[in-house]
């Protein structure tokens, strides 16, 4: 068993979004290892002290991938990803590809702020 640990992923118009809940859930978010894409990764570590992070490569450069290879090896318990449904993004596929993975691997997924509370909340039950 592996320990605990969800991904945290934003595109660019919600980075200070995603660095803000990570900020108000750090209580909870302490009991993890967070696996987040290259700038989101690096936003989170400067922002919030003691978590455990590690960065991946930039969504766009294959840390989307890197997060459903994570996904589909049932390595990680959630992910969180603030999703800019507004903008269009180059790298598109990427994304369908690890909602795709999350779907097929019973990966529970939050897009936003509001479900990303509730799956961090139901994981961190699941812990007690």
């Amino acid at each position: 068993m592996h320990p605990k640990s969800i991904a945290v992923i934003a595109h660019d118009n919600y980075k200070d979004a995603v660095v803000d809940w990570v900020r108000k859930t750090q209580p909870i978010l302490k009991q993890f290892h967070l696996y987040c894409t290259g700038t989101t990764g690096g936003r989170i570590a400067k922002a919030v002290e003691g978590l455990h992070v590690t960065r991946l490569l930039s969504g766009p450069l294959g840390g989307d991938q890197q997060i459903g290879a994570l996904a589909a090896e049932k390595k990680i318990d959630g992910i969180i990803f603030f999703i800019d449904p507004m903008t269009a993004h180059p790298h598109d596929v990427d994304v369908k590809a690890l909602i795709r993975l999350a779907i097929v691997h019973q990966i529970p997924m939050a897009l936003n702020q509001a479900t990303a509370d509730a799956v961090i909340n139901q994981i961190d039950l699941e812990l007690r």
